[in-house]
């Protein structure tokens, strides 16, 4: 049944602070960034749980973050298409 899965649990491996911040914006970025939307919905649609899914959102947003620092160019959502 549903109770042998328990409930899913964001892991606390990594800085806290980071997860901290990167937490509200990955929720937002799912409704609002194409990207991370389309990574939203394969991840659901393969069974995955909306924390889960949001964990990976943040991963994302880390993601893009260290890009558009390091290449010092904006962010442009037609880069990787």
């Amino acid at each position: 049944g549903s109770s042998v899965r328990g409930r899913p649990r964001m892991s606390k491996a990594g800085p806290a602070h980071l997860r901290k911040l990167l937490y509200m914006p990955a929720v937002v970025a799912r409704r609002c960034n194409p990207h991370i939307k389309a990574l939203n919905d394969r991840l659901l649609a393969k069974g995955k749980s909306k924390m889960a899914a949001i964990g990976a959102a943040m991963r994302k947003l880390a993601h893009l973050c260290f890009g558009v620092v390091h290449s010092g160019k904006p962010y442009d959502p037609e880069f990787a298409m």
